[in-house]
């Protein structure tokens, strides 16, 4: 995790922060995922940071790089902030497939989210999954409001020319 400030933290695989703070939460994403956790009766919140769905039966398999244990560790760290289970609502980026070549590992991460998160009686507000572009994801956990930025140019393809590759920005 890089703090920047004190009112911005950047996020890498395997990460997750949460807040009652107005700090504001930053990750980019390829196939990986980041789900913000927020509780508006409340005003806490976080976002994790995840690299696969699943971990398997390795020692390593608990890791927070794991989507399982990544949403438990969220979970568990904003309800310990004050936050009340029955009021979490969720917003969910990445899962992009950024190579033709490779596995679809950004759809089998999308499908863990939406898969959790209705398991868990978690509403899903907004998400944005698929493609082949990164995405920066920008999330206040204060207010819940999020932030999107597609990242042009894929592993595939070469960026469009600058003139060209203003980003795609959606608040969430």
């Amino acid at each position: 995790m890089t703090i920047i400030n004190d009112r911005f933290i950047t996020l890498t695989q395997g990460e997750f922060y949460a807040s009652r703070d107005p700090v504001v939460l930053s990750t980019v994403l390829g196939s990986c995922v980041a789900v913000c956790l927020f509780d508006p009766s409340t005003g806490t919140g976080g976002m994790n940071h995840f690299l696969l769905p699943d971990g398997g039966t390795s020692h390593d398999a608990r890791s927070e790089r794991y989507g399982v244990h990544a949403m438990e560790q969220l979970i568990n760290a904003i309800l310990r902030l004050g936050a009340r289970r029955a009021s979490l609502v969720a917003k969910a980026f990445g899962g992009a497939n950024m190579s033709a070549r490779l596995a679809p590992i950004g759809d089998a991460n999308a499908c863990f989210t939406r898969e959790f998160l209705a398991t868990e009686g978690i509403p899903c507000l907004a998400e944005s999954f698929g493609g082949t572009n990164a995405r920066r994801v920008m999330f206040w956990p204060q207010t819940g409001k999020a932030q999107q930025m597609i990242v042009p140019g894929t592993l595939d393809e070469p960026p469009p020319p600058l003139e060209r590759s203003r980003p795609n920005v959606t608040l969430f």
